[in-house]
């Protein structure tokens, strides 16, 4: 029903920049809150950066003034500026989305749904 695809990954060095993206398409009524995970290998998941239909924005600490966080409504997508990269930084970023879609007829119901995840390494 919805799709989430995530492209912008790769190999960069440290203090270098990446900027992902999100594009969700499918049966979507309306984008509501959007953000970023990442995870580590042996790491749980951890929260990077949301921001909300009226774009406000929240950033875990250890990216505050180094990542970015941006969605561009009427492409249905989300980006993720990342600069000033760290080796810590490296992990399988995940973007989130939550979208209203039409159920059925005038029902309506609030999803999430998730990216497929898109390595991000950080390397001399």
């Amino acid at each position: 029903q919805v799709q989430l695809v995530e492209s912008g990954g790769g190999l960069v060095q440290p203090g270098g920049s990446l900027r992902l993206s999100c594009a969700a398409s499918g049966s979507i009524l309306s984008i509501n809150a959007m953000g970023w995970y990442r995870q580590a290998p042996g790491k749980e998941r951890e929260l990077v950066a949301t921001i909300t239909s009226g774009s406000s924005t929240n950033y875990a600490d250890s990216v505050k003034g180094r990542f970015a966080i941006s969605r561009d409504n009427a492409k249905n997508t989300v980006y993720l500026q990342m600069n000033n990269l760290k080796p810590e930084d490296t992990a399988v970023y995940y973007c989130n989305v939550e979208v209203t879609v039409v159920v059925v007829s005038t029902i309506s119901s609030r999803r999430n749904f998730w990216g497929q995840g898109t390595q991000v390494t950080v390397s001399s």
